[in-house]
């Protein structure tokens, strides 16, 4: 005999669920009635699918001592559970299409009323646009379906079933289901209805779907529009005179779409029963010459892949939260989004074609826990789950398919290959002929329309982009993407600048999609934010989760602003020499009169004249030599320098006027180096030595003081707390640096002293620097000379035995005991490294030493400022021969070593200042390539200086 209950068997039926009404095209308002049923429901949750019997669905129901969570929300952040994250493990065993029994089920339940002004005529509808991950609903007692599919649409018919006052919608969501094995995505596991749920009225002949074909021809500059209708009506344009019936095409005059220029027009539909709002936008997408083209033109996509994540809501974004976003990538100088891995909240769609960018839309789909049994029992590869996979790509599709901004359907993501994907990539192209099919995983192209990669390196890049890759014919006819590249975890990502550099030289190369958009921490009270195992997940990923260009909080990271820089749409170039810069249109579509240019000279850092550059309208692709100004008055015997700047000429609807969207720096006069004549010599004291303005211990040589500020424990210094892309990911065969210099000690090395010597002009000290357990080592000899006022370190590095690994770092450490303000020329304003500067402007800049810290939801390296050639703090002036790179933090490296999160960071009375003649590079080896070979730091002989005087 079976005791297993039949009333829950949804949950595991691979069916995409039942009930629902025929996926349509989403709109965001109408002049028809529409209540939301957002705000505050009644939530009990349950251990177990089924703990609790339905009658809470029935009218009458008392939930009075029910919890009360938030709509638009997920439970686990409302106080009830805790989330999950894993990046590709399923938290369940792999056991398709059955879930745990442990399966905590949240039932809602709302009850409302119909405004008064509710129509009593025509039908109704309630559209649930988000549930994870899958839910069955009762409308005053009747049960009207259960569905499958979490970021995706579904409605019900309820019209008959309404009455006005008092009506009691149920909602029974599981947080795992069939559905479960299909949305496996690297983000955190969040039950609950975390979109809007609406009520809209339906009068009789309202718009059911259509669908608004809006082509542009580039060469006789005309655009023809057609719109589908289920229900005939009429379709308007005033801007463009258009008044036809639904179902016929005209062709008119129009300015296309495209994401550097999104020219709108405002439309609308009317049936009998409704009239529905339209923005058209007029473009036209082929697959021409082995490339990508919009309205006659290759574009090249400065993409981000985007999940959705708001620190205390989770999934549940609202629409100031996602404009937020699009704003920020904007003013970031990205073109596209790929949706990574689910079609978004519709209304960011809506944003992305006002403010124009390319969409990669996403379905709701990914299998990649069944790599684990090498793809075994993978539902793609199984007709039974077929009709679930072709139920999502229809919904994907016919909800988003009159947005102009979307280029691409993109089947899902990780989710291996099989029949499922092939059926859903014919029903697609099917549905749909005017965009491309993308995915990932169809390495030779059989149901896709480019070929697309993820973490491709740069070598393998450019023999791609050279054509010689190999692959089917068909593969090597397409253009290439990197669907996601230069993994943002942590400190980095490195190496940006040297892709951009590929994308723009091989025509095949149409750009990327850095991962990825934001961290996805969590808002913790103990630990500022949390990721995977803060919440005592049996498996989770750590924090993989926060691998994003923006923070929880959504201020950028130095990688997003580095981002801006390489992709920016105007090169500008400059001869400081003979006063001419190059101006270069990068961008696709635009040229260059929404652009102001200015032009700016600085002496030792300093802007000392500025003005305006007069600049034509280049159109894209076209460059121009314009002549600077003549340099102010003489400054001889001093470092000079232009920058020149592109800003926005007046305000847009995504930056204000004098937004800065690109800029270059050339030298005119280079930086004359500091010198000291050794005229002082080394006098030993009781205990001490004195040499100019500095005391040293007598038996060490150790520094103790400059000018009467005490300096502590100065000694070379080659560790770095490991970024996450120095500690590289455990699958990964490539060789992974972080965890080699552990393995070396080179964050515990031992300091030997060999000599101090006192000659007549300088004080040399004679140390052998290496790890224990380890026969090689770095033979460094400190040598002190002084003028009297100033005191000159020359330090000399000769590595000793095999060296195999490059350095995290060489220069020198030391302990300041009061410092908090600090001043520099050099790099700035914010942070950079070897292969991640290219954003790091030459000037003056002040901060606070708190100022200079980037934090990173998990603490490491982070805050070095580069091509400093001077700076103050804590009463001391450092000047660099040759220019260095400048850290300050109230901790030290191995403190930041030890930390887990930021909490862990306690300011202590010492500042630990770093001034480093080398770094190696970032790379983004967290899930993509470690740095290239040019960004090493190698263990080789080095000699660098440092002038330290009082500060001014």
């Amino acid at each position: 005999m079976s005791f297993r209950t039949t009333a829950v068997d949804y949950v595991e039926d691979v069916s995409p669920g039942s009930g629902a009404l025929p996926p349509r095209a989403w709109y965001a308002a109408s002049d028809a009635k529409a209540l939301s049923l957002n705000g505050s429901w009644r939530l009990r949750v349950s251990a177990t699918i089924d703990a609790e019997d339905d009658s809470f669905a029935e009218e009458g129901y008392d939930a009075g001592d029910w919890a009360e969570v938030q709509v638009p929300g997920h439970w686990v952040l409302q106080g009830h559970g805790s989330p999950i994250y894993t990046n590709h493990l399923y938290p369940f065993p792999v056991d398709p299409p059955h879930v745990p029994t442990e399966n905590p089920t949240g039932d809602h339940l709302r009850v409302f009323d119909l405004p008064e002004a509710w129509p009593a005529d025509g039908g109704a509808v309630v559209r649930f646009d988000g549930v994870e991950s899958c839910a069955r609903v009762w409308l005053n007692g009747t049960d009207i379906g259960e569905f499958k599919g979490s970021r995706l649409p579904h409605e019900f018919a309820v019209g008959h079933l309404l009455k006005p006052k008092g009506n009691v919608l149920a909602v029974r969501v599981h947080q795992w289901s069939a559905g479960s094995y299909l949305e496996d995505q690297d983000q955190w596991w969040l039950p609950g209805i975390f979109r809007d749920v609406t009520l809209l009225h339906r009068p009789a002949g309202s718009v059911l779907d259509f669908f608004v074909h809006a082509g542009y021809d580039h060469v006789t500059g005309e655009g023809t529009l057609r719109v589908d209708s289920d229900v005939d009506g009429r379709v308007t344009v005033p801007a463009l005179d258009i008044d036809v019936a639904t179902g016929e095409s005209v062709t008119v005059a129009v300015e296309p779409w495209n994401a550097e220029t999104p020219r709108l027009y405002d439309g609308e539909l009317v049936t009998e029963g409704e009239r529905v709002p339209l923005r058209i936008g007029f473009r036209t997408i082929v697959l021409e010459d082995g490339l990508l083209k919009v309205n006659g033109k290759a574009i090249l996509f400065k993409g981000v892949n985007r999940h959705e994540w708001h620190p205390e809501k989770g999934r549940a974004l609202d629409l100031e939260t996602m404009r937020e976003d699009v704003l920020l990538m904007k003013r970031h100088n990205l073109n596209a989004v790929r949706t990574s891995h689910y079609p978004p909240h519709p209304a960011f769609l809506d944003l992305c074609d006002e403010y124009g960018l390319w969409v990669i839309d996403e379905c709701d789909l990914e299998t990649h826990g069944f790599t684990e049994q090498d793809w075994r029992d993978n539902p793609v590869d199984d007709d039974r789950w077929t009709p679930a996979l072709l139920d999502r790509a229809a919904r994907m599709v016919e909800r988003d398919k009159n947005h102009p901004s979307i280029v691409f359907w993109s089947l899902g993501n990780e989710a291996g290959t099989g029949r499922g994907l092939t059926a859903m990539a014919e029903w697609i192209h099917g549905r749909d002929s005017s965009r491309l099919v993308h995915y990932e995983g169809d390495w030779n192209c059989r149901d896709t329309d480019v070929y697309s990669r993820m973490y491709a390196n740069h070598a393998e890049v450019e023999q791609i982009g050279k054509e010689l890759d190999g692959g089917t014919h068909k593969r090597r006819e397409l253009p290439f993407i990197q669907c996601e590249y230069a993994h943002a975890m942590g400190n980095g990502p490195g190496g940006l600048a040297d892709y951009q550099e590929l994308f723009e030289k091989h025509d095949r190369l149409q750009g990327g999609f850095i991962w990825e958009w934001i961290d996805h921490g969590i808002t913790h009270p103990e630990l500022g934010y949390a990721y995977g195992g803060d919440f005592g997940e049996e498996l989770h990923d750590g924090n993989f989760v926060c691998d994003g260009l923006i923070f929880p909080d959504r201020t950028p990271s130095p990688g997003l602003v580095e981002y801006k820089k390489v992709i920016e749409p105007v090169r500008i170039e400059g001869d400081g020499a003979d006063g001419t810069v190059r101006v270069t249109n990068k961008y696709d579509f635009a040229d260059l009169s929404a652009l102001a240019f200015e032009w700016s000279y600085q002496v030792e850092g300093e802007t000392v004249e500025s003005g305006s550059l007069s600049v034509p309208a280049l159109k894209p692709g076209e460059t121009a030599d314009v002549k600077l100004p003549e340099p102010p008055a003489d400054h001889r015997g001093a470092e000079t320098q232009w920058t020149v700047r592109a800003l926005l000429a007046q305000d847009t609807s995504w930056g204000p006027a004098g937004h800065v969207v690109a800029w270059g720096q050339f030298p005119v006069a280079a930086r004359p180096l500091p010198s000291v004549a050794p005229t002082e010599g080394p006098v030993r004291g009781e205990g001490q030595i004195t040499l100019g303005p500095a005391a040293f211990d007598a038996r060490t040589g150790a520094l103790r003081s400059v000018g009467g500020v005490p300096v502590e424990g100065m000694r070379l210094d080659v560790w770095r707390a490991t970024t996450d892309n120095d500690d590289g990911a455990e699958w990964q065969t490539d060789t992974r640096y972080g965890v080699l210099w552990r393995a070396l000690g080179l964050h515990r090395m031992q300091h030997r002293l060999d000599a101090v010597e006192l000659s007549d002009d300088a004080l040399t000290v004679r140390t052998r620097v290496s790890p224990a357990a380890r026969e090689v080592g770095l033979a460094t000899v400190y040598r002190w000379t002084s003028d009297g006022d100033r005191l000159k370190l020359t330090v000399s590095v000769a590595p000793e035995g095999d060296w195999t690994v490059p350095l995290p770092r060489l220069g020198i450490r030391f302990g300041l005991a009061e410092a908090d303000a600090v001043r520099w020329f050099g790099g700035g304003p914010g942070e950079a490294y070897p292969d991640s500067r290219l954003a790091s402007t030459v000037g003056r800049w002040q901060s606070t030493v708190d100022g200079l810290q980037t934090p990173y939801v998990r603490p490491q390296e982070n805050g070095a400022r580069a091509d400093v050639r001077w700076a103050e703090i804590g009463g001391l002036r450092i000047e660099g021969d040759p220019e260095f790179w400048f850290t300050a933090r109230r901790w030290t490296t191995e403190q930041l070593d030890a930390a887990t999160h930021l909490t862990d960071l306690t300011p202590g009375e010492t500042v630990w200042v770093n001034l480093d003649h080398g770094q190696h590079g970032l790379g983004s080896q967290s899930c993509g390539p470690g740095p290239l070979p040019q960004y090493h730091l190698k263990a080789e002989p080095a000699q660098f200086s440092f002038v330290f005087s009082t500060a001014r």
